[in-house]
């Protein structure tokens, strides 16, 4: 995936389903992926895709797990429950943010499936005219998978969407996160640390150091 695990692929999930639909018919393989599943888990999907198309709602996205779970050789059980699921998650983005883009409704998705509540994505559903949630919804999906705590990641993503932050902003500030992560910083330390850069982010609490950093500090 792009970013973590099935983060970026929820951004661009019309995309990337369609380019393997393409790609698998050029080579002449696979014209009907779905032929590739057992008969009651196809009928499943398409029961699901059927009912996503009916109530608006993007299917390219769960296409695009579909097409995943295919590729890994999961058991089409496992398919038709995570595609369920997915469904799920656009439904209560909906509910929540209202008219949006597809790509937005499923950047929601993705966050709510990271582990986010619907009562955070809810400051989203007001925005200033032509300003997308896009950016900010990936970068704080990418958070929760990197392993930062809920609240706080919550907290300075919703912030600084109030606050007016451009999405170089929210871009930036994920990966700087991830950049002190990946150097073995912990996630919640490395997001009050970064936030304390970012123009107009929240007010970070404050982070008890590790024990060894604290005598360091005292004996000076």
């Amino acid at each position: 995936m792009r970013r973590a695990l099935w983060r970026r692929a929820a951004t661009v999930a019309s995309a990337s389903g369609l380019a393997f639909l393409c790609a698998a018919t050029a080579r002449g393989q696979d014209p009907d992926p779905l032929g590739r599943l057992d008969p009651n888990s196809r009928f499943a999907i398409e029961l699901i895709m059927d009912s996503a198309s009916t109530a608006g709602l993007p299917t390219r996205p769960l296409m695009s797990k579909v097409l995943e779970g295919i590729s890994r050789k999961a058991d089409g059980r496992r398919i038709v429950a995570v595609v369920r699921t997915d469904f799920g998650y656009l439904k209560t983005a909906r509910a929540t943010l209202g008219g949006v883009s597809d790509e937005e409704l499923a950047a929601a998705a993705a966050v709510l499936e990271a582990g986010a509540k619907p009562s955070e994505l809810a400051t989203f559903r007001v925005r200033q005219r032509g300003r997308s949630d896009l950016e900010a919804f990936t970068d704080w999906a990418d958070l929760l998978t990197r392993g930062v705590p809920r609240d706080d990641a919550s907290s300075a993503i919703t912030k600084l969407w109030q606050d007016g932050a451009d999405d170089a902003t929210f871009h930036n500030l994920w990966k700087s996160v991830q950049s002190d992560i990946l150097q073995g910083l912990n996630p919640g330390t490395a997001l009050q640390n970064r936030v304390r850069e970012t123009p107009g982010g929240p007010t970070p609490r404050k982070v008890k150091p590790p024990e060894g950093q604290q005598e360091n500090q005292s004996s000076r």
